[in-house]
């Protein structure tokens, strides 16, 4: 077989389709830009909570008290309920309160079983909104 008779690669598997890199540009553009989107839109809806809370401080009043100070930003349309622990100084926890709170400090006296040592903010959640916060 000379030279000139031996098949070339476009010969024996075809040659390619014109605008197929075109299509698969376009296609992995689209993946992309679809992607961003959603990375996007979850560190907006993930930065932006409708509660946020944060511990500032707690007293403990008594034997069978203890009084956490908690601030809160919580949109005005939003119905949202917080959680306040007390541990004990085993860390067993000795009293929890659930409460709705109202836009900036809370105070919240919490009944305890024994002595409280520490308090604890779980965080406050809202419809839509599973991690407290």
């Amino acid at each position: 077989m000379s030279a000139s008779t031996v098949p070339g690669l476009a010969d024996r598997y075809g040659a390619a389709r014109p605008g197929r890199k075109r299509l698969v540009r376009i296609g992995a553009g689209l993946v992309v830009v679809a992607f961003l989107g959603w990375l996007a839109w979850a560190a907006w809806a993930q930065s932006t909570p409708p509660v946020d809370s944060e511990l500032h401080g707690f007293t403990v009043v008594d034997d069978a008290t203890a009084e956490a100070f908690v601030d809160v930003a919580v949109r005005d349309d939003v119905t949202a309920r917080c959680v306040v622990r007390a541990f004990a100084d085993d860390h067993s926890l000795v009293g929890e309160v659930a409460f709705e709170p109202t836009d900036g400090r809370n105070d919240i006296a919490i009944r305890t079983e024994r002595r409280a040592t520490s308090v604890e903010l779980v965080g406050c959640t809202a419809p839509g909104q599973n991690r407290p916060r």
